[in-house]
């Protein structure tokens, strides 16, 4: 007969995989872009490399030329592609069990409770700090690097091993209350200031057909919106709603309230999708690990794995509001 120990493993086991899907639908239900990158397939699993290297078009090619009849024509070599390095990142859950919870519960019916329990707690725990992490500015050990990184509030700072400082090319899109990218003097940020600040950072990452497809706002800065858009409110249809999200448009880009998921108060980032990616390794998707009982306690200990980290290719077409 399987020991109480092997019964809460196997229920474990089988149940996450089966609610792997479930765990990270509960992020995207949870953060409003991390449902973006998802829904775009802009997620992508690797499977190793000491980096997660990510190719840049970070220059034009110069051989661009007008020419009449015998001209001679540009054919020297265009430095056009280089490539910014993300560093994996580890996270590990570990649903645990003693061995007095395991015996006490050995019934089928207690130790299906017992594992169930365990699993949503994890599954809640993982969702809470992800989402946290996804607008974080990767400073804690071991931790992503999220918004407040890739879209950073200066606007530079190293990401991806380039040093954004060197390569202007490098660095996001800025626009400040304190000192707007318009000019002129202070705006304090306002349900009849909002678009004032809004519309000089869109027309600024507009490129050709690339710009902002994402607003992802504090709840202080999405209700200033909404209150401007009184008598012309667009909302977006069904698929954002159903996801948890009630959001407005503006221009063609969704503006999301993302509070509670992590997001600092006074800030609207305006995100171009196309270039941000969520790399997974495939072997550490929330997979998980065969069990483990330590040498020196009665207990069951299950570890559930990811690694990976938000990359980003093009910082220039991203940019954040704030105060």
């Amino acid at each position: 007969m399987p020991t109480p120990s092997s019964t809460f493993t196997e229920l474990v086991a089988t149940t996450w995989r089966n609610h792997a899907k479930d765990v990270k639908d509960n992020v995207s239900n949870n953060n409003a872009l991390y449902k973006r990158l998802a829904e775009k397939g802009q997620t992508r699993k690797e499977d190793g490399g000491l980096t997660i290297a990510q190719p840049l078009d970070y220059n034009a090619n110069g051989t661009y030329q007008r020419y009449s009849g015998y001209d001679i024509l540009n054919i020297q070599q265009s430095d056009v592609i280089t490539a910014a390095e993300y560093q994996w990142r580890q996270i590990a859950l570990n649903v645990v069990a003693s061995g007095l919870e395991l015996r006490t519960n050995s019934g089928s019916n207690a130790i299906v409770k017992l594992a169930k329990a365990r699993i949503k707690n994890a599954m809640r725990t993982f969702k809470n700090n992800f989402s946290y992490d996804l607008y974080s500015d990767g400073t804690l050990p071991n931790q992503i690097g999220g918004l407040q990184a890739l879209v950073a509030d200066a606007g530079t700072g190293t990401v991806g091993g380039i040093d954004s400082g060197t390569w202007s090319f490098w660095q996001n899109a800025v626009q400040s209350a304190a000192a707007p990218l318009q000019g002129g003097g202070a705006i304090t940020p306002s349900a009849t200031t909002i678009e004032s600040l809004m519309l000089p950072l869109w027309l600024n990452q507009v490129r050709g057909d690339d710009k902002p497809d994402l607003i992802v706002s504090s709840n202080d800065y999405f209700t200033f919106y909404e209150q401007s858009q009184v008598s012309i409110k667009r909302y977006t249809g069904s698929d954002t709603a159903s996801g948890g999200f009630v959001s407005l448009k503006y221009k063609n880009a969704d503006v999301i309230f993302d509070g509670g998921s992590g997001i600092p108060s006074a800030h609207m980032y305006f995100l171009n999708t196309d270039y941000i990616e969520m790399v997974v390794h495939r072997d550490a998707d929330l997979s998980v690990q065969e069990d483990m009982k330590p040498y020196n306690q009665d207990a069951t200990v299950i570890p559930v794995l990811w690694m990976g980290n938000m990359v980003c290719s093009n910082r220039r077409l991203q940019g954040v509001l704030k105060a």
